[in-house]
């Protein structure tokens, strides 16, 4: 009979309120959407320094993205704000669904594990602070690798550290650059579609969709159900 995969789950957005930082970005900016082109472009400069090579922490990219969005517009930025930005991300709390999602998850048999962007101790304090840290076997970060996702030597990491062929993993997360990545490296992925995230319609796709992580997991239990 075949194995369950083992699951790995994003935790920024995936599992953790993004929008819970909307107050300090309206507080600065004036306007609460300034949190999304600000996370846009965390992302996208975590992609970028890791294609040339250069890594740098997640939090300290995005203390310094934040800085610059605020340089284009006049707006200073003091140590105040960058300090209550990173104890905002360092506390976001799950979204209601995904304590009882996880547990659904861990009772049908699969082993749940993270893997995320952000340094250990961030992650660790996350999760802590969900209340959620407990439900993982084992937590993850690109930290050990010096290479941000979507990066194959990452997913690559994870490869490693778990001990298991790339077919045996499969990804939650609500990013699709984060699901492409996956895909691309040979796991299986499924798609959570938090407020602003969808299905890209080009390139590697998830084998799951679904609207909060409790539809996936429900998913996830149906195809694999009878397997142990």
């Amino acid at each position: 009979m075949a194995t369950l995969p083992l699951i790995v789950f994003d935790v920024n957005e995936t599992l953790l309120d993004l929008q819970t930082l909307e107050p300090t970005f309206k507080r600065i900016f004036g306007e609460k959407g300034a949190m999304r082109l600000w996370f846009a472009n965390l992302v996208m400069y975590s992609v970028v320094l890791t294609l040339v090579d250069h890594y740098v922490p997640f939090t300290d990219i995005g203390s310094a993205v934040m800085k610059m969005l605020a340089d284009t517009q006049g707006i200073k930025i003091d140590e105040a704000d960058k300090k209550e930005l990173t104890e905002r991300f360092s506390t976001m709390p799950p979204y209601p669904e995904v304590p009882a999602a996880l547990r659904k998850l861990r009772d049908a048999g699969f082993r749940l594990f993270t893997f995320t962007n952000n340094l250990p101790e961030v992650q660790t304090r996350q999760l802590e602070h969900g209340r959620i840290v407990d439900l993982f076997e084992r937590r993850l970060s690109v930290d050990a690798v010096k290479h941000h996702k979507p990066s194959p030597q990452a997913y690559g990491y994870v490869e490693k550290e778990l001990g298991v062929e790339p077919s045996q993993l499969c990804l939650i997360a609500c990013h699709t650059w984060d699901t492409l990545g996956a895909v691309a490296a040979g796991w299986n992925a499924a798609l959570v579609k938090r407020v602003g995230n969808d299905v890209l319609g080009v390139g590697p796709q998830p084998q799951f969709v679904g609207d909060d992580l409790n539809d996936v997991a429900d998913q996830l239990i149906a195809r694999h159900r009878g397997r142990s």
